[in-house]
């Protein structure tokens, strides 16, 4: 998978939590709690979410690194190089 596909299934999954994004708003490199209007809560969602579909483990102590698309896609990407 890369960071294209990554980027489509994150965005998918927010759409998922937040129906009103509009992803050619998106900004990448944008906090996406504050573009997307995300409370705590939702954001929760979405990193468990991104667990579950892209079967990528999200510690707790790696919430905090991961506030824009582009952290979240490098993140993944990452995770997802070390399982092969």
């Amino acid at each position: 998978m890369n960071d294209k596909d990554i980027q489509s299934r994150i965005i998918a999954i927010i759409q998922s939590i937040a129906p009103e994004l509009e992803a050619g708003t998106l900004r990448a490199d944008q906090s996406l709690r504050r573009q997307v209007d995300l409370d705590s809560m939702d954001w929760l969602n979405v990193l468990l979410a991104i667990h579950d579909q892209l079967h990528v483990e999200i510690p707790e102590a790696d919430y905090g690194k991961l506030r824009t698309l582009n952290e979240l896609v490098a993140y993944v990407e990452l995770k997802l190089g070390a399982q092969a």
